[in-house]
């Protein structure tokens, strides 16, 4: 027999479903202003962590110990904290909040938030290719199921919100407010659920604006005016999603055996594992600092076609490695921001070798680096709409809408048929882990406790 709360013809809002809304509208504005402040914050880091570098420059040897030693405190600090107050921190954040909603395991008590916060400002300052959306993913569902207890809500209701914090915390990392409800569906619930519909909706609704408070309301990228591909074209895209997919593939794998490699030498104190990480940023920071952080001017400059293909080949080379290896450092940091670089570059690179190769084809190499973003991004984690959604409002752009649809095919084909798994899927077998050996060490203590 179906219930009241559920009718069959159709979906109506009871008593209880009005008050989580409401719940909803009231969290989805502190998200916004949380996520705003923390994007805000990584933004002055950059610039503090540019000009330090640029007044180094002028302090010979001594500058680039510097740069080098604050860039190895900043990431051992980082994952000090993490180990300290919030192991559940660390890395993306997706993970664990797909393996709560999954109820694998209990959410994390709301000490993760600001852990997430000021870890994850120090990590990124510091230079580590890191995204911005994993921390703001990880603390929207923290401030979501905060809320849900303090308004006594049962767990079916606490899940609700915990998924549509998420995705406002995407949206609000983006500005891309479709792309966050589209995640929450396709990427953490795997379904569609009209009460987590309706209640992402509501966050939303107050996120956005009150985040656009802070960020205004422009694209995160500029994109010249681009030129919808001929039928002759078509079939580059489709290549171009086949290239993306092999690379993704490989970004997969490069991921998980850096996580395998700092596993190794889980002898060694995480804070001195994450500080070579962090010297290692440093070194790179001092004689190429273009290249280290979230990324986001890399893949602005790979958008307008403003570097030569040499120069970019040699960047994506860089940062395909520079990817991996921070994200082995164990600090707060997400993987979209990053993925979005890589996929700009290898389209950039691949469009410029088609415009060489046909150049009775007329190709805008820029074209190609927007469909990348989407194509590579679809081929890492598997979410071909949100990988194309957030491309879309990140760029502005809908003319290379239909080549996207062609392109993230091709990109989640290849890995499909190769087997190997989405990446959100194997980094949820490493929080399990991790779930496991903070429950160990808990009842380690309490025995040792009881034992006195």
């Amino acid at each position: 027999m179906m219930s009241d709360r559920y009718p069959p013809n159709g979906y109506r809002l009871s008593g209880e479903d009005v008050r989580i809304v409401a719940i909803a509208l009231v969290a989805g504005a502190v998200i916004g202003c949380v996520g705003a402040i923390f994007r805000v914050a990584l933004e002055q880091a950059d610039r503090l962590r540019d000009a330090m570098i640029a007044w180094t420059h002028g302090q010979a040897i001594w500058g680039f110990l510097i740069v080098v030693a604050t860039c190895a405190v900043g990431t051992s600090v980082a994952a000090w904290m993490v180990r300290r107050f919030s192991p559940h921190a660390s890395g993306s954040g997706i993970p664990h909040v797909e393996a709560v909603l999954h109820e694998q395991i209990p959410p994390a008590p709301f000490s993760l938030v600001p852990v997430k916060f000021f870890a994850g400002l120090l990590a990124i300052g510091s230079g580590l290719a890191l995204g911005r959306e994993g921390p703001t993913v990880q603390m929207g569902a923290g401030i979501a199921v905060f809320a849900a207890r303090i308004c006594r809500l049962d767990w079916a209701d606490c899940r609700v919100l915990l998924a549509a914090g998420a995705g406002a915390g995407l949206a609000t990392a983006f500005n891309a407010p479709i792309a966050g409800i589209v995640f929450v569906l396709e990427e953490l619930v795997h379904r569609f659920d009209r009460r987590i519909a309706v209640c992402a909706l509501a966050m939303m609704a107050t996120a956005i604006p009150v985040a656009r408070l802070f960020l205004g309301d422009a694209p995160d990228f500029r994109v010249a005016p681009l030129s919808y591909p001929g039928v002759a074209a078509v079939p580059l895209f489709l290549v171009l999603g086949a290239v993306a997919g092999l690379l993704a593939v490989a970004y997969n794998r490069s991921l998980l055996a850096a996580l395998a490699v700092r596993d190794r030498f889980a002898k060694y104190p995480t804070e001195l594992r994450a500080g070579l990480i962090g010297v290692s940023v440093g070194i790179l920071a001092w004689f190429a600092p273009e290249l280290v952080g979230g990324g986001d001017q890399i893949t602005q400059r790979a958008l307008i076609g403003y570097e030569s293909p040499a120069v970019v080949a040699f960047a994506f080379l860089i940062r395909f490695g520079l990817g991996p290896l921070s994200y082995a450092a164990g600090t707060p940091g997400g993987l979209f921001a990053p993925l979005l670089v890589l996929g700009a570059q290898s389209g950039l690179l691949f469009g410029a070798a088609c415009r060489d190769l046909l150049p009775a084809l007329n190709i805008q190499p820029e074209a190609f680096a927007v469909v990348g973003m989407a194509a590579f991004f679809t081929g890492v984690v598997r979410s071909p709409l949100t990988g194309i959604v957030l491309v879309v409002e990140m760029t502005a752009n809908v003319t290379m809408l239909l080549p996207m649809l062609g392109a993230c095919f091709a990109a989640m084909l290849l890995p499909m048929l190769l087997r190997d798994a989405p990446i959100y899927d194997s980094l949820r077998e490493h929080t399990l882990r991790l779930e496991e050996q903070i429950r160990q060490r808990y009842d380690n203590g309490s025995k040792a406790r009881n034992n006195e």
